[in-house]
């Protein structure tokens, strides 16, 4: 499983930055608000200011001005920074964070945003999934009024106890992932509401789009094998915990069962969620081992994504419609044999994370799994046989080097050929792979490794 967060951390100030860890953690771009961020509202820029500036450009790095205000204000305040700058950005809407990364012309995940307000600077970072540091504002030399925006940051700041610190970022080059630290994950109470958020919002979209979902079994089982799958659900090495993976099996075998000898008409809809439900304690799951902001981590139902990932590979082998599919990582242990295309990779999370395909065949699409011995079989069945055959084909299998991590890359397609002369008729690019290492880079095949 996935969760999806919006991270942000505290600084005191724009000069209690390490920009030396910023730029070791991968970023080559900033984007600074300017009143009450850099200076004062309606402030002129000072020699501190401009020296910071001088001293990140000399870093490599590119940087970015987003401002609410005029372009004659931030004209003059740039006169020695001389940086790319938008004006009347119209915070938090994101239209003026897209043309800052269009600008900048660096991806996402290397661009960070600093700026001194919860509603403007980092709602709208996050609306476009940007990286945030959050500052304290600066007010005038003996200016104490605010407004009631402030006030309701202050409190929600003290609410959740998100106190500035000194350097937050030289923690990070202790633990990496303390930048991506999101508030959700550091107080519960922000990820249940979100997660509540986004299921309802899930429900209410199943409701408006009125999608016939498939809901019936039949125990007689439909007589042509479209293709099938084992997997066997014990992971073992190096730093893999046992009993998680048993647990993952338990998971495993009591989710498979709500969806076991499923029919699937035609035009009909499947949904992974809207048969499993919900993944509780009292419903018979266990911890098993979940992926929260890219670590490995034990959590309630883990394992379902290995479920999920069973059932894409049997309809990747089929003329069924995906309509929905989330992936992580496919590098979460090293491989046992042959390496497959598929051998994990797909992501669920109750309920709007989900995995879903349409039957748009002519005949009834039966779906069969059981679990025995901790091994996990699946069939994909039909009334009649297709005249088509699938295979999967992985080009560019290798591993590379990227800001002391490792990841695989590869591209993965699908091939369609004509049952009876093999003749190839149609080759689909189905993932361009790029999956962080979750493992002991020291099992990593050395003769994979290669320079990007």
């Amino acid at each position: 499983m996935v969760l999806k967060l919006f991270p942000t951390i505290c600084a005191k100030s724009i000069f209690h930055i390490d920009y030396e860890v910023v730029k070791e953690l991968g970023y080559k771009a900033i984007i600074f608000d300017i009143d009450a961020t850099l200076v004062p509202h309606g402030a002129d820029t000072t020699p501190e200011v401009d020296a910071l500036f001088n001293k990140i450009h000399n870093m490599g790095f590119k940087t970015l001005l987003l401002s609410n205000n005029s372009d004659e204000r931030i004209k003059h305040f740039n006169r020695h920074i001389q940086t790319d700058y938008i004006p009347m950005a119209d915070k938090p809407d994101s239209k003026g964070y897209i043309k800052a990364i269009r600008t900048l012309a660096v991806p996402k995940h290397q661009i960070l945003v600093v700026g001194d307000q919860i509603f403007t600077d980092i709602v709208g970072a996050n609306k476009c999934n940007l990286d945030t540091v959050l500052v304290d504002y600066l007010l005038h030399e003996g200016e104490t009024k605010i407004g009631k925006k402030r006030r309701v940051e202050q409190l929600l700041l003290r609410l959740f106890a998100l106190k500035p610190t000194v350097s937050p970022l030289q923690q990070a080059i202790i633990q990496k992932k303390q930048v991506r630290q999101p508030l959700s994950d550091r107080y519960p109470i922000l990820y249940n509401v979100a997660t509540k958020k986004e299921t309802v919002k899930r429900y209410v979209k199943d409701a408006k789009q009125r999608q016939k979902f498939a809901v019936t079994k039949q125990n007689k089982t439909l007589p042509h094998v479209v293709h099938q799958e084992t997997s066997y659900l014990i992971k073992k090495g190096k730093g893999i915990d046992l009993v998680l993976q048993k647990n993952k099996a338990d998971n495993i075998a009591l989710a498979a069962s709500k969806m076991d000898h499923i029919v699937i008409q035609p035009g009909e809809y499947f949904s992974f969620w809207k048969l499993v439900g919900k993944i509780t304690k009292k419903a018979g799951y266990k911890d098993g081992r979940v992926i929260v902001n890219n670590e490995v981590v034990a959590g309630m139902g883990g394992g379902l994504c290995n479920l999920a990932n069973t059932l894409h590979l049997l309809v990747v082998h089929s003329p069924l419609e995906i309509t929905e599919l989330h992936t992580h990582s496919d590098a979460l242990a090293p491989e046992q044999g042959e390496r497959r295309p598929f051998q994990n990779g797909t992501s669920v999370s109750y309920n709007y994370v989900d995995y879903r395909f349409k039957n748009v065949t002519d005949q009834q699409i039966q779906v069969c799994f059981h679990v025995e011995d901790e091994t996990l079989y699946a069939e994909l069945r039909s009334e009649h046989a297709f005249p088509w055959k699938y295979r999967l084909v992985e080009e560019n299998h290798r591993f590379v080097q990227e800001n002391g991590k490792y990841y695989r890359k590869s591209k993965i397609y699908k091939v369609t050929e004509n049952r009876e002369t093999g003749e190839e008729q149609n080759k689909e690019l189905l993932l361009d792979n790029r999956s962080e290492v979750m493992y002991d880079y020291d099992l990593i095949p050395q003769s994979l490794i290669r320079p990007e």
